[in-house]
């Protein structure tokens, strides 16, 4: 069992984030060790989805969007569902926040649709990466060099398609944290 305890971990999400993309990882992280946050547009609970559809439980947010300084974590985690991503993508703050774990060559996990944070910040030019089949395009057209495997790990980066990839998601989400871990 890894054993995370130096690890601190940002999760950006707001109203229909896709549950078990949200919620899988966290308690992975959680079992591990880590130190999970989770900031979002506002603190008022945020509402899951399955199948960006159906409601499913909320979550309250740790921190505002304002309230975080990237320089307070190992990495950062973006769950996808459709409406997760597509209104995190509007917002000036969380792009910025993307953007500094970027530059900084820290971890930047994203599943699904959550990709579409990675092509508004604009770090996906010449990285390998997946997503969800309908934000590929968008990927490509930010010039990633799209493929379709279950996660993908570039660097810095990892990447995952849908629900089903959690399992690969959140072990090399945990492998990259267990090596910053080593090299720290």
């Amino acid at each position: 069992m890894a054993d995370l305890k130096a690890s601190r971990v940002l999760i950006l999400a707001t109203d229909g984030f896709e549950h078990d993309e949200l919620f899988a990882p966290r308690q992975a992280l959680l079992e591990a060790g880590a130190e999970v946050t989770l900031a979002s547009i506002k603190t008022d609970p945020i509402q899951g989805v399955k199948n960006d559809s159906d409601p499913t439980e909320t979550i309250t947010p740790d921190l505002t969007l304002d309230q975080v300084d990237p320089d307070d974590y190992h990495a950062l985690l973006l769950p996808g569902g459709v409406g997760n991503p597509d209104k995190m993508r509007l917002e000036e703050k969380a792009i910025d926040i993307v953007e500094a774990f970027m530059d900084d060559d820290k971890i930047v996990a994203a599943i699904c649709h959550a990709p579409w944070l990675l092509v508004e910040a604009d770090v996906v030019d010449g990285r390998r990466v997946t997503s969800w089949p309908s934000v590929r395009t968008d990927l490509e057209n930010a010039g990633g060099d799209v493929v379709d495997e279950e996660v993908v790990v570039d660097g810095n980066l990892i990447t995952s398609r849908n629900p089903g990839d959690i399992p690969a998601f959140n072990k090399a989400l945990i492998e990259a944290l267990e090596k910053v871990g080593e090299d720290a």
